[in-house]
């Protein structure tokens, strides 16, 4: 961990303070001075929270089926979760790229169902970034919430209900605090992926959409600029470690809870 993780991390962080003067914090003052940069950071984490919100209300209920499912079924909705992720994020997000252009499959069902009489503009869209990120990031909060559904009591809720609890209080009250800490694993996991998304970000909406990944690279790739791209690497980094250890407190609350 040492030698993989944490050394490329500080090589890291040291370039983020060096340049050709020695140390200096040049590169934090362009980042965080710079309203383009601050507006990358925002639109980064704006489309990172909305991934989770989009993947929390699909994998919730997807989670308590699968682990509600026996036999065939089960066996049938693993593989609907599981299959996706053996498939690269690549060809995942050339996949919409390939749907959702004008003469892609989604144009010509519209087209052919008489729904609309040219085809729209889909691709390049921030609908369509949203779409595509949720699509990608959906398994990893499904089965952080099914972990902690397996592990909830079922007779708690039917508990409640001889108690003359409704169905509304039941998920409430029982069902919902039981499975929260499932919910904050899956969100801190798909909130973190997500503001470092760039593949698909680059794919679906390209450069009319920067990410904090997106001026990374070409920060490094592009103009050689290694302090600037290292600097929002750093910013990205302390994004994640304020996300993983403010989800880490709030599970340990829900625990004592």
């Amino acid at each position: 961990m040492v030698t993989v993780f944490a050394l490329p991390v500080l090589l890291l962080l040291l370039t983020s303070v060096r340049g050709e003067e020695g140390f200096t914090l040049n590169g934090y003052v362009r980042l965080l001075g710079d309203p383009y940069y601050l507006n990358v950071i925002g639109r980064s984490l704006w489309l990172g929270l909305m991934t989770t919100l989009g993947a929390a209300l699909l994998g919730y209920p997807a989670a308590f089926a699968l682990a509600r499912a026996r036999g065939y079924w089960q066996v049938v909705l693993f593989a609907l979760v599981f299959l996706p992720m053996t498939v690269s994020v690549i060809v995942k997000s050339f996949g919409w790229a390939i749907m959702l252009r004008r003469d892609g499959i989604v144009n010509w069902a519209l087209l052919a169902a008489g729904w609309i009489d040219r085809p729209l503009r889909l691709l390049f869209t921030e609908g369509t970034l949203y779409v595509g990120m949720i699509n990608v990031f959906l398994p990893f909060m499904a089965l952080p919430i099914y972990s902690g559904v397996r592990m909830m009591d079922s007779r708690l809720p039917e508990a409640a209900a001889t108690l003359g609890a409704g169905p509304m209080f039941r998920f409430l009250h029982v069902i919902l605090p039981l499975s929260l800490p499932g919910l904050v694993a899956g969100g801190t996991l798909v909130f973190s992926l997500a503001v470092a998304a760039y593949v698909t970000p680059q794919l679906l909406i390209g450069e009319r959409y920067m990410t904090m990944s997106m001026v990374m690279a070409k920060a490094f790739l592009n103009l050689r600029d290694w302090q600037l791209g290292a600097a929002m690497a750093a910013v990205l980094l302390a994004v994640a470690v304020v996300v993983v250890v403010g989800a880490a407190v709030l599970q340990r609350r829900l625990a004592r809870r």
